[in-house]
């Protein structure tokens, strides 16, 4: 299924390797960045494209710490 959606999308998906969790932090930290607009059990056809464009963008630039108080857009 991923390499489909990477065909489809031009999206990379990478997976952490086995046995390194110190990969998956800002994987866990980002889930729970999500959570706080997306509550679990919850469609995402419910929000429009506009909605979730101005999701992505307030994600995006929100300073984190792993990326020394910089944004991922800085």
């Amino acid at each position: 299924m991923h390499k489909l959606f990477s065909r489809e999308t031009g999206v990379p998906v990478y997976f952490c390797d086995p046995k390194s969790p110190w990969q998956r932090g800002t994987n866990e930290n980002t889930n729970g960045l999500l959570r706080q607009y997306f509550p679990s059990g919850l469609a995402l056809s419910t929000y429009s494209q506009h909605d979730l464009d101005v999701i992505a963008l307030r994600l995006n630039n929100r300073p984190r710490k792993t990326l020394g108080f910089l944004s991922p857009t800085s």
